[in-house]
């Protein structure tokens, strides 16, 4: 028998704790599917989500669904607002109880949008739904290039720091526990570029907060020369892979590239300490200069009426 909670408020969500983290230590999921982040996100986004979370507990497999109302259009997403690049179902078992859970949120009458689910989410019987490409994450890979072929290959930005350096510039490393620090490169991202999603406080409040409760987490590095900061990359340490959140550079530098001389360097030191990068969603030309690979995004959109069809038997779904 299949047991369906539907979680509306922040107090039942903190009873679904054992459940949720159960399966983001048993699945593949990512930092952005972390509890306590998802748990702050519908408290602090709740005037701008209405939280409508589905859990599907059954003998052969358990699902989560964190799903939430936007009420700018009534779309139906998933928590996180628009910070969590990475969107996802929490699932264990059997796919025919995620079908369930899924076919639940029909009853809410509202469109489906995930944006963005990575390949390893992608199941064969989404495209009965609408699972269309999206974007891409480029990535630096230990298992395409070491640090040494890294340095190798990218030269020109490694004396770049060497002139950044010769400028006095130093790179610095802090955790997410330095909450000015944050604001003041949210800020600064803010000003230059007029399109910025941190023009929105409550979203520079939300990363102060997440950093605050994941602090070991967070990993900001900066080019620094005394009070001068030239450049920062703001980094999330999700297992083995160190990914690449937001960066931000000072103009006035432009002819130095500080910005992508930060990553490279920062990639650098990621792969001679074991770790991945993640340059995260989008191919833009300064991630694709140093990417070694790339794992495809998806966009899944479901209607009302398809999310019902979900309730038929989901063998012929599972066929496909």
């Amino acid at each position: 028998m299949l047991k369906i909670r539907i979680v509306r408020t922040p107090q039942e969500m903190a009873e679904l704790r054992p459940v949720w983290e159960s399966l983001v230590n048993g699945g593949r999921a990512t930092i952005f599917q972390d509890f306590q982040w998802n748990l702050l996100a519908m408290t602090m986004f709740g005037g701008r989500e209405e939280p409508w979370v589905i859990c599907a507990e059954g003998s052969y497999g358990v699902a989560v669904i964190p799903a939430a109302v936007r009420l700018s259009d009534g779309s139906l997403r998933l928590l996180g607002e628009e910070l969590f690049d990475y969107r996802g179902f929490l699932h264990q078992g059997d796919d025919a109880v995620l079908i369930s859970a899924l076919a639940e949120l029909a009853s809410v009458e509202r469109s489906l949008e995930v944006v963005a689910l990575r390949e390893p989410e992608r199941k064969p019987w989404f495209e009965g739904l609408s699972l269309v490409p999206f974007s891409a994450a480029p990535q630096v890979r230990r298992a395409d290039a070491s640090a040494d072929v890294l340095a190798v290959r990218h030269g020109r930005l490694g004396r770049n720091l060497r002139r950044l350096k010769r400028l006095g510039f130093q790179m610095q490393a802090y955790r997410g526990d330095n909450p000015c620090l944050l604001r003041a490169i949210y800020e600064r991202k803010a000003a230059q570029d007029q399109r910025s999603l941190f023009h929105d406080p409550l979203r520079v409040e939300f990363l102060v907060g997440a950093a605050r409760l994941r602090h070991h987490t967070f990993e900001v590095f900066t080019l620094e020369s005394g009070p001068h900061m030239g450049a920062a990359l703001v980094t999330l340490r999700d297992g083995d892979l160190r990914r690449f959140y937001t960066g931000w550079f000072d103009p006035g530098l432009e002819k130095f590239s500080p910005a992508i001389s930060l990553i490279y360097q920062v990639t650098y030191q990621s792969l001679a300490d074991g770790l991945d990068c993640d340059y995260m969603t989008g191919e833009q030309p300064y991630k694709m200069r140093l990417a070694t690979a790339s794992e495809r995004l998806y966009r899944l959109c479901a209607t009302p009426q398809q999310l019902a069809g979900l309730k038929r038997p989901p063998l012929a779904l599972l066929a496909r």
